[in-house]
């Protein structure tokens, strides 16, 4: 290896990376958060025929269909972010995300034009879906590939950070409406204002986005590939990266998991199950995000220090041990044993959202990063993430116990510390797998180019998966 071939990182460009990737991420959960939070309205709304229980069915339904539009979208983002690059995909997504928020705000009622009110609602949520199965990959990749080896999982962290400031701000928004304006002006027009708002944040994110050069990591590939090299396909990607690909999806498996649980199952938990009055349980929920954002860059700074690895199975052991302990504190009903409860899983959950981001890009290679992690975490999150918290309501009416999510965290605990362990290379501080090594100062290269062993170790899997490709 030579001098040339590491790349020396502009620090000030890894962080307008990570603040314009996160801004995408902050309006797919500004969206999560307003639709969970007006989801009463919009079945009067929208389904004003139903009533009760089935009309938040069908509300929730939905809601859902997106989750089945997710891993298309993401197989066809993925597939054109690792041809066409990142910078100019993320960009496209995050218009689609945009403006799909923003006619959910102008569709007109029911009452107004009947059933097409219904249906060009459920159109916008399969284009949010399918814009969202390219945004979070390609923001992960993105960032994974633009910021120095030493510093991916703090910086990597901010992406998550836009998760939880997108939730609280489309919750708290939704709140503070109902507030002011009361139940009858936000069913008659309020609850058009938090869709509206995505117009201007979208135009903010896509200034942000088209300024943005493209990541380093990819440039250097472009310029190394010979000239009439093709591309990797979806075929190639299922069969000559199969390992990195069940891996990942045990790993958003188990993230997924902890984060539904967290952040949409619980405000019904404490409500619908235990009884607690619903502004309590999203007060609580909110105050419980807000303390996770600097808990999320604590994680990501210490995994650079002690590894991602370790951060993660600390998490995992932690809520295998104390997700009953947590539950028993939440049903006490006591404000502040219930608060401790709800912190000690997030503490657990942050230690995933500080990690992930840089730990699923370092699975792949640069020429198949986006496409593949498009293909796990996509899926993946369809099949587990967004069916749990149907899947913990349906046990729990069928057991009557309240402690159904406790165990069933323990379930996915035991799954993640297996692969983890068994399966999962520690990545922090080294260089993604199919790129040379990303430093942040000058001196760094000396002692890169001095370790050889770290600088080249992805090279000899990479070559045996291409002279497998090549047979």
């Amino acid at each position: 290896m030579k001098k040339d071939d590491v790349t020396l990182v502009d620090t000030q460009v890894a962080r307008k990376a990570v603040f314009a990737a996160g801004v995408g991420n902050a309006m797919e959960w500004f969206d999560f958060g307003i639709y969970s939070y007006l989801v009463t309205i919009l079945g009067k709304v929208f389904f004003p025929s139903m009533t009760g229980p089935t009309q938040l069915v069908y509300t929730f339904a939905t809601f859902a269909v997106a989750f089945l539009v997710r891993p298309i979208g993401g197989m066809f983002f993925g597939m054109l972010g690792d041809r066409l690059g990142r910078k100019k995909i993320l960009a496209i997504t995050l218009v689609m995300m945009a403006l799909a928020t923003l006619s959910i705000g102008l569709i007109p009622s029911y009452e107004s034009i009947g059933a097409t009110a219904s249906i060009l609602l459920l159109a916008a949520r399969l284009v949010q879906g399918f814009s969202t199965g390219g945004e979070y990959s390609g923001a992960m990749t993105y960032i994974a590939e633009s910021t120095p080896d030493k510093k991916r999982g703090f910086m990597s962290s901010g992406l998550e950070v836009g998760t939880l400031a997108g939730y609280i701000l489309g919750s708290g928004l939704v709140t503070l409406l109902t507030f002011i304006l009361g139940d009858e002006k936000m069913l008659a027009w309020g609850w058009r204002i938090p869709f509206l708002i995505a117009a201007p944040i979208g135009i903010i994110g896509l200034y942000l986005r088209t300024h943005l050069e493209e990541s380093p990591a990819f440039q250097k590939m472009e310029e190394e590939k010979e000239a009439e090299k093709d591309h990797v396909s979806m075929k190639e990607i299922l069969v000559y990266h199969k390992k990195p690909l069940l891996i990942g999806m045990i790993l958003v498996l188990f993230y997924n998991v902890v984060d539904y649980m967290v952040l949409s199952y619980m405000p019904s938990h404490l409500s619908s199950v235990l009884g607690y009055g619903d502004t309590k349980g999203l007060l609580l929920i909110l105050i419980v995000m807000f303390i996770m954002i600097p808990i999320v860059l604590a994680m990501g700074y210490i995994s650079d220090r002690i590894g991602t690895k370790r951060i993660i199975l600390s998490g995992l052991i932690g809520l295998l041990i104390l997700s009953v302990p947590s539950f028993m504190l939440i049903g006490t009903g006591n404000n502040w044993l219930v608060f401790l409860g709800l912190m000690i899983l997030a503490v657990f959950l942050a230690s995933f959202q500080g990690t992930m981001p840089s730990v699923l890009p370092s699975l792949f290679f640069t020429e198949v990063r986006y496409g593949a992690l498009a293909i796990t975490y996509n899926v993946a999150a369809s099949l587990f993430g967004g069916t749990t918290p149907l899947v913990i309501s349906w046990l729990i009416s069928e057991t009557m116990s309240h402690m159904v999510p406790a165990y069933y965290l323990i379930a996915v605990s035991i799954i993640g510390i297996v692969v983890v362990s068994l399966f999962v290379k520690e990545t922090s501080g080294k260089p993604l797998r199919g790129s040379a090594p990303a430093v942040e100062e000058k001196h760094e290269i000396a002692e890169v180019l001095e370790d050889q062993e770290e600088a080249t170790w992805w090279r000899e899997e990479q070559q045996e998966i291409k002279g497998r490709q090549n047979s």
